[in-house]
């Protein structure tokens, strides 16, 4: 047989298993064979102790000569042998008729046959012989409950007699590893021998009168329950108690009944393991003990070896556990053995140069057991016997260990690095408590074995607990560490660390980055982290916003996970300078910030006026201030809202840092990023508040109340305001009464912290406001609730019939006699509400034609006065009230023939308020456009004026569309007719207008006109329709041929032109 033949017939988990005949079973052959010719003329089955140094000897060669002819990992083949001696001895004789079936049926068959008769002397002998108690331990254990502790019990009546020191030595060590037996740990051959032994069942041979011969049944489940193995061990010790003399060998004998009993259910608040320092000390003691004993069996052996045996000499986790018969035995049989053995021992302990094992472990024991004692005596329901023993064995430990444990107290822990390194290298029992101890101990770190360690077995540091200790351990040598040698250790470490981070999930990255954060602040690793990290930072960037997609943010979440633990502060300000300078990509940006929770960071600092929030500072030096075109505040006002509401992900900001970060301090008419910051608190407030308590209740609300009311009143000197200063545009105006309205519906008493402070707070604004102009108080209504009354001035009561309980009359010099109706008019803008108490409540004799007629003119005046500073919110609020009264026939505007040249025998009824309406536009603008009026608003003013003429008379089209579609009879005609009289007045505006760069509005509009009369023509088919059209085509030429804007004339010509020629076809 080769070689790699042999490996494979005893390698665990071959088909023969241990059961296999080969060399191996031929040279132990021969080694029974001789022993069997050294004992004759006796049988080898009647071996006596004594016959064994010389009949045993030939075995012994055999079993050297297996070990150096044929090396098996982990000494398999010592198991093997044993394991075949040991079935050898159970099962019973073959049958007569078993070489026809045995072959066959039973794996054992062949090798038990050559293997000749022998008894336990045998087996003890050659496990002593190998020096190996734990696998017999192993084989022991895997005995059914009653062959098991028969055999103990053979044990023990085999070492009582002729006890010798090695017998009293191999006992122990078999006690010793009982209490180390773990379950689960069975290999293959363990298996094998125990699947045996329960299969066939076995007959114990005579031999010399130790034991009768008995039967048993290999099935488990039907033996009968044997007593437990302590009760054999403690009959065991007390049979060769007076053989043990050494001072080494009593230490051992005592820590193995002590130990016995810590076992034992009910003594001992339960198991709970040492802290993990602690028992790192401990394992650093217990090697260093072996390595300085060279009598210790483990002396020899490797350190990883030492460390492995260490830890399961004090983990112990055996299922041989007394019962409380055991246990008040063992306490009593403790307490004599102390008595006897005590005084010499502690002569001993005193007396030596140097703690071996045995007694470093009795000393540690009898601790641990006197703690439980006390536990015992204080909780147990205990018997008088009971709690008598209890406590004389108490006293009698304290008194031992008074004055031997100071030895304890010097006992060499300089290898718990070392052990530690071991304990992560093998994944021993409690590694993982160890690795946080190796990531933490800065004293152990950046030597070359930690980071060899670290870097080989990085996958046990793969937890955000781990990877943050590790990290601290690195920033802690990094700032004391400055050579070139440290520094490339740091690298490594660096790069190993980073490794197991990448390994986390994303939630448990957002915990790594949180501990980064809260350790070092924004700036994270980045005294660390120096060389090459921005040229990374671009690098990996360029690639995520070339990636912008559903597919590429996992990818682009990973990459920017890993710059995040390098540099919070420095990655955030980079998202948020590309969310702003690359077009289209600030969602994804978002998207991608988002994924990590932890940004929501607070920072503390001294300076109040510094944001707290970790993005929000970074949004403000990376990109707020830098925006230098509408795109970017755009793409910067979406970035920002999708930070605060990113769907279903944690918000990164809150509503009131924005508010205070870029709100409060801008909210002044000169600021330049005034509209943009509105454009922000518009944003914020359309979240809702995740408590009770809301945001805006920290962001000062009544001071930004009265800014708000100030910027308000800005506008009613809009048109007049010095060319140089800043101001919001008139577009920003309904933005800004917007939020204000929200504001007024947000901020409640709730707001402030009692009802006192409620009121004195309002009365501080309605002081403030009080220098406004009027209608800013208005629009604070809602929040003044009952507390004020509408302030307005005098001349609107006599206009209006106002009730004194809601309303109050001021004197104001700018609203003398007549201005009334003004008045009125700047109210109908405040609010719809408003609006419609303003028309409910003016007052109007429609019987007497002179009022009727004054107060007709006296509102076109007032509307041009209103019409300038009205934003197109206000406008189309105003433009409503000139319907209303329309409608109700109040508003008398005459409708002249200037633009008709036949009387047109058509139902205008529909459309008179269209008419109306124009035609009153008309009006107003020849009185605003008169030498009167015409220096009144500046050049700028009138585009803005005009624009809203232009929205008005959009409006107009489109309700006129919508009465021609309500109409039950065709209505062609009529829409022609109403088209051809907008066109008309609106060129008339246009002639009349003062100033230059009007005409763009204008032309868009007329164009807009002619288009709707092109579809009204054509859905005309009288049968003179295309006789109307021409001449209808005629006149409209005829009235664009005086329009003195040459843009607009040759446009608007152009366009009738094809209207004609469309019309001819």
């Amino acid at each position: 047989m080769e070689p790699a033949e042999r490996g494979a017939a005893m390698a665990p988990g071959c088909p023969g298993g241990p059961w296999a005949v080969g060399e191996e079973t031929a040279i132990l052959h021969g080694g029974f064979l001789l022993a069997a010719r050294l004992l004759q003329p006796r049988p080898l089955r009647e071996l006596r102790k004594a016959d064994w140094p010389r009949a045993g000897l030939p075995i012994t060669d055999a079993l050297r000569e297996i070990g150096e002819r044929c090396p098996s990992p982990l000494g398999l083949w010592k198991k093997e042998a044993v394991a075949i001696v040991w079935a050898k001895i159970l099962l019973p004789a073959p049958p007569a008729a078993a070489p026809e079936w045995g072959w066959k049926d039973d794996g054992f068959f062949s090798v038990g046959a050559m293997i000749p008769d022998v008894n336990h002397t045998a087996l003890f002998e050659l496990v002593k012989a190998l020096g190996a108690p734990r696998l017999f331990v192993q084989l022991l254990l895997a005995l059914p409950p009653d062959v098991c502790r028969g055999q103990l019990e053979s044990l023990v009546e085999y070492i009582s007699s002729e006890t010798s020191p090695s017998d009293i030595r191999f006992f122990l060590d078999v006690w010793w590893e009982v209490m180390k037996h773990r379950e689960g740990e069975e290999d293959a051959t363990v298996s094998a021998f125990g699947a045996l032994i329960h299969q066939h069942g076995a007959e114990s041979s005579p031999e010399d009168g130790l034991q009768p011969p008995k039967r048993f049944k290999g099935d488990p489940g039907n033996a009968p329950a044997a007593p437990g193995l302590p009760m054999v061990l403690l009959e065991g010790l007390k049979q060769i108690r007076g053989s043990i003399a050494q001072p080494r060998l009593r230490c051992y004998a005592l820590a193995n009944l002590a130990e016995l009993l810590c076992l034992a259910a009910g003594l001992g608040p339960g198991h709970s393991p040492l802290p993990i320092t602690e028992h790192l000390a401990k394992l650093s003691a217990i090697v260093s003990l072996w390595g300085s004993d060279t009598d210790c069996q483990y002396h020899p052996c490797a350190l990883g070896e030492k460390v492995k045996e260490a830890e399961r000499s004090v983990s112990l986790l055996s299922g041989t556990k007394p019962s409380r018969e055991e246990l008040f035995g063992g306490l009593d049989l403790l307490f004599s053995l102390l008595q006897d053995w005590g005084e010499e021992l502690q002569h001993a302990l005193r007396g030596s140069e140097e703690l071996c094992f045995e007694s470093y472990r009795l000393l540690d024991t009898l601790t641990t057991l006197g703690k439980n004692l006390d536990f015992l005596l204080e909780t147990g329901d205990l018997g008088e016997g009971e709690t008598r023993v209890g406590l004389e064995l108490t006293q009698l430990t304290k008194d031992f260990l008074r004055d031997t444990s100071a030895v304890l107290k010097d006992l060499d822990t300089s290898l718990v690095s070392s052990v530690a390194m071991a304990i992560i290298a093998q994944r021993l029992d409690r590694h993982v408590d160890t690795c946080s101890v190796f990531a933490s101990e800065k004293t152990w770190a950046f030597s070359k074995a930690w980071v060899e360690c670290l870097v080989k077995n990085k996958a046990l540091f793969q937890t955000p607990e781990l990877v943050l200790e590790l990290l601290e351990t690195l920033v802690n040598f990094a700032v004391s560490h400055h050579d070139k040698e440290a520094q490339e250790l740091q690298v490594q470490v660096m790069e190993a660390v980073v490794d197991c981070y990448t390994e986390l999930s994303l939630s448990d990255k957002n915990k790594v980055i949180s501990g980064v954060l809260a350790s070092w602040g924004g700036p994270g690793l980045s005294q660390v982290v120096r060389e090459g990290f921005q040229e990374d930072l671009n690098v990996t960037f360029n690639q995520i916003t070339k990636s912008v997609s559903d597919e590429g943010l996992s990818r682009a979440v990973t990459s920017m996970a890993r710059l995040t633990l390098l540099s919070p502060e420095a990655t955030v300000k980079q998202v948020c300078h590309l969310a702003v300078a690359n077009l289209g990509a600030h969602q994804f940006l978002a998207q991608i910030l988002c994924s990590f929770p932890a940004l929501n960071f607070l920072e503390s600092h001294e300076d109040a006026d510094r944001p707290r929030s970790l993005v929000v500072r970074c949004l403000e030096e990376a990109a707020w201030g830098k925006l230098s075109t509408a795109r970017e505040e755009e793409q910067f006002l979406q970035f920002l809202a999708f930070l605060m509401q990113p769907g279903s992900a944690t918000p990164l900001v809150s509503p009131a840092e924005v508010t205070k970060t870029f709100v409060l301090p801008y909210l002044k008419s000169d600021s330049p990023e005034i509209e943009l910051s509105l454009q922000i608190l518009s944003k914020v407030l359309g979240i809702p508040s995740c408590s009770e308590e809301h945001w805006i209740k920290s962001c000062h609300p009544f001071p930004l109340l009265l800014s708000l009311c100030k910027l308000l009143d800005g506008y009613t000197k809009y048109w007049h305001q010095p060319k140089e200063q800043l101001f919001p545009s008139l577009e920003t105006k309904d933005l800004i009464l917007d939020i204000l309205c929200r504001l007024c519906e947000l901020v409640g008493p709730e707001t402030v912290p009692s009802s006192e402070l409620w009121v004195q707070s309002l009365a501080w604004l309605h002081r403030k406001v009080a220098s406004l102009d009027w209608t800013v108080g208005l629009r604070l209504k809602k929040l003044y609730g009952d507390h004020f009354k509408n302030e307005v001035p005098a001349t609107l009561f006599e206009i209006c019939r106002l009730p004194e309980d809601e309303w109050t009359s001021q004197s104001w010099p700018a609203y003398g006699p007549g201005s009334g109706l003004l008045a009125w008019m700047e109210c109908c803008c405040v609010s719809p509400a408003l609006r419609d108490t303003m028309l409910e409540l003016l007052t109007l004799n429609v019987d007497n034609p002179e009022e009727v007629n004054l107060f007709s003119k006296g509102f076109l005046v007032a509307l041009i006065q209103v019409l300038p500073w009205c934003s197109h919110g206000e406008w189309k609020r105003l433009a409503a009230v000139l319907e209303q009264l329309l409608q109700r026939q109040v508003l008398h505007v005459p409708y002249t023939l200037e633009y008709v040249q036949h009387m047109p025998l058509l139902n205008l009824r529909p459309f008179a308020c269209h008419l109306q309406l124009s035609v009153l536009f008309l009006r107003g603008f020849q009185l605003l456009c008169s030498s009167s009026c015409s220096a009144w608003l500046p050049p700028e003013a009138w585009l803005h004026v005009v624009q809203l003429y232009c929205s008005s008379l959009t409006d107009l089209l489109a309700s006129v569309k919508a009465a021609a579609g309500a109409s039950p009879q065709p209505c062609a005609q009529e829409v022609s007719f109403v088209c051809i009289q907008v066109f008309c007045h609106l060129l008339h505006v246009a002639a009349m207008l003062p100033a230059e760069g009007c005409g763009e509005p204008l032309l868009v509009l007329a164009l807009e006109v002619l288009s709707q009369y092109e579809v009204a023509s054509k859905a005309d088919v009288s049968p003179c329709s295309a006789l109307r059209r021409a001449n209808e085509g005629h006149f409209l030429e005829s009235i664009t041929d005086n329009v003195g804007h040459e843009e607009l004339r040759s446009t608007l010509l152009q366009k009738l032109s094809k209207l004609g020629a469309r019309s001819e076809h």
